[in-house]
């Protein structure tokens, strides 16, 4: 097996691009200009992937191994609609006919006097833990001119509001957890060893700590890996000394 020098191009960024070896199983990440280095032998399988790319699998063949290099042409990933509809469609449904009419531009939920949604929809947790901070009718306490927002006065005391601020927390940390190991789960445990009846418990250690979001959210990079590395060392460090 023989160490060679990559480099990966592309229309867009080429920095974080997954290289993975999955002959040997294997994996590195490429720098700002696409480059990588990765141990292969001949007739290995690399796989090469990323959101803005297609996917990419190449063999390593005898002048890669004799040239200890290779480089790759990534195109990249457009997200086509299946149907265009030219005009203006009547179908009877009000809102989708005014999206439909010439001058739809002119309207919207507030100019016909309608309440609408507008950004990103919450999850259910999420709804609950905006709901129990809400100002609700104020009862006057203590006289004239002395109100309180009682819904959210009861909810503090009560715990209710920091129960569903975790309940938040918990669930974009599964979201995550759920991301990685779709990425990383198979490469990473073919280097670090773990019974499958621990891993998933794994993940959850990870999630447990306040740093998980910082250091895992929205990217797979060195920063990732030495978190998890780390992780993984302190996690058979707990399962040792429980065993003991």
């Amino acid at each position: 097996m023989v160490s060679i020098v990559g480099e990966v191009r592309g229309a867009d960024d080429v920095e974080n691009i997954h290289v993975i070896n999955k002959t040997s199983k294997t994996y590195t990440i490429t720098d700002k200009n696409g480059g990588f280095t990765i141990p292969v032998k001949l007739n290995d399988t690399l796989q090469f992937s990323s959101i803005q790319y297609n996917h990419l699998e190449v063999i390593i063949d005898k002048y890669a191994i004799s040239n200890k290099a290779i480089r790759v042409d990534l195109e990249e990933l457009i997200n086509a609609l299946d149907e265009v509809i030219v005009g203006n469609i009547l179908t009877g449904n009000l809102m989708l006919d005014m999206e439909n009419a010439t001058d739809a531009d002119g309207y919207n939920f507030y100019t016909v006097g309608i309440a609408g949604l507008t950004g990103k929809m919450r999850t259910k947790e999420e709804e609950r833990y905006y709901q129990s901070k809400q100002f609700k009718p104020s009862i006057a306490l203590g006289g004239a001119g002395a109100s309180f927002p009682v819904n959210s006065v009861i909810n503090g005391l009560t715990g209710k509001t920091k129960m569903l601020k975790k309940y938040v927390r918990m669930q974009h940390n599964d979201n995550l957890v759920s991301e990685i190991r779709d990425q990383i789960s198979v490469v990473f445990f073919s280097e670090h060893p773990l019974d499958e009846d621990y891993r998933m418990d794994f993940w959850y250690f990870c999630a447990d700590d306040p740093s998980f979001q910082t250091h895992c959210k929205g990217k797979m990079d060195d920063e990732t890996i030495v978190f998890l590395n780390n992780k993984y060392i302190e996690y058979l460090r707990n399962i040792n000394s429980t065993s003991n």
